[in-house]
């Protein structure tokens, strides 16, 4: 499988509406890379340049090295599995999976092999006779995955495939996707608004925001390592606290809270006087009753999930949001709670930049 580089690629709609602007990506041999972002912010519209379906303003596309921004989308040998899975109604499955075979000029017998080859690796060798709309909404992704790659493309687009399953099938098409392109060494670009499948799925994230890329880099760069307060923000469930504070004292300080500076920090913030403070609500510590350098807030909801809970909290009109095991709420007594920040955890954003400092 090949390399796909993109370069300075602009794309500008009618009314000036910016597709994309200046955008890079690089994506590896058998590297799987979620493009992901908000509503409207060009992620479809980066695939559909990949794929020749959309013509860039400006800007290349390379393919194995190979210039492609001029090579029609039939020449690029590329998969394209879409959100709406795009199967002929009235061909059952193995004409479905055969028909792009069929168009390139493939024998008779060199299709039924690789049909039966790419029916047995998804395990859908029992659906072959039966039309698309007899299928369950897994089974029919199962198909347009075999059709993709039957083709043997050089480059697999997937544009979120997953969003018209239900939740439980969702998540264990998930796994399946995750360990179909290990076993085939697919290079793989998959679009998707949904962070929690770009985590589970990707081997890098390249994150964009209306028309720009923000950072690209793993999954623990992006969540640990943010460039800005955009990508610190979007990523993570629930999100990062962010907060105004001013540096005095040796203290940091925010209504009536303060609390000391890690010497750590020390370096980031000199001839600074304001900043965005951002804690992750997992790197908050919550109390019970009073602790050293503990702060009090007003539980203002509690969010029971699965295996823990999300606290609401109102601290003096600020709401931070802290996880807690499921069983700590069990515990609660009154609507009051004490907190502490992992100071080790502490982000720190530049107010006019946004930057991390």
């Amino acid at each position: 499988m090949p390399e796909v580089r993109l370069e300075k690629i602009t794309k500008i709609f009618d009314k000036n509406i910016v597709g994309l602007k200046d955008f890079n990506l690089q994506v590896k041999d058998k590297e799987f890379v979620t493009i992901l972002g908000p509503s409207g912010s060009g992620k479809s519209t980066a695939l559909r340049i990949i794929a020749g379906l959309e013509r860039q303003d400006k800007g290349e596309v390379f393919i194995d090295g190979i210039n492609v921004s001029r090579i029609p989308p039939q020449e690029r040998n590329i998969a394209f599995v879409f959100q709406s899975y795009a199967l002929y109604p009235h061909m059952n499955v193995y004409e479905n999976i055969a028909v792009g075979l069929r168009i390139k000029g493939y024998s008779q017998n060199e299709i039924k092999t690789r049909v039966q080859e790419v029916a047995e690796l998804l395990e859908i060798s029992d659906l072959l006779k039966r039309k698309p709309k007899t299928l369950s909404g897994g089974q029919r992704q199962r198909v347009a995955l075999a059709r993709a790659i039957a083709k043997r493309p050089k480059v697999f687009l997937l544009d979120e495939p997953l969003s018209n399953l239900d939740a439980i099938l969702r998540e264990r098409m998930r796994t399946e996707l995750k360990l179909l392109f290990k076993r085939i060494s697919g290079t793989v670009i998959y679009v998707t608004h949904d962070q929690a499948e770009a985590i589970s799925l990707s081997d890098k994230i390249a994150l964009i925001d209306k028309g720009r890329l923000r950072q690209l880099g793993s999954t623990d760069e992006l969540y640990y390592q943010p460039k800005d307060l955009f990508v610190a923000s979007f990523l993570g469930t629930p999100p990062i606290n962010t907060f105004e504070v001013t540096i005095k004292e040796g203290n940091f300080v925010f209504g009536p809270y303060s609390f000391k500076i890690p010497e750590k920090y020390w370096p980031k913030i000199k001839n600074i006087s304001k900043l965005i403070l951002g804690i992750r609500p997992e790197d908050i510590k919550v109390y019970l009753k009073p602790e050293p350098s503990s702060f009090v807030c007003n539980i203002s909801t509690v969010e029971k999930m699965s295996g823990y809970a999300i606290l609401n909290l109102n601290c003096q009109n600020k709401t931070l949001k802290a996880v807690v095991e499921r069983d700590f709420i069990t515990s609660i007594r009154g609507e009051n709670l004490w907190i502490k920040f992992n100071e080790d955890k502490l982000y720190l954003f530049n107010r006019d930049t946004q930057q991390l400092l």
